[in-house]
């Protein structure tokens, strides 16, 4: 799986970096993975309204 390109926001960056761990994982890890990535940019967001 490439590197996503950076978004210039390191939180942002990390978050999608994680979908690194899919390449070669056994289908059955990926919606933990999916569902991680999805908080992380859930509560990204969630911070900004609040800043």
């Amino acid at each position: 799986m490439p590197e996503p390109a950076s978004t210039g926001h390191p939180a942002v960056d990390d978050a999608l970096a994680r979908l690194g761990a899919l390449d070669g994982a056994d289908t059955e890890a990926h919606p933990e993975v999916y569902e991680d990535v999805h908080q992380r940019l859930t509560d990204i967001l969630a911070a900004l309204d609040h800043e």
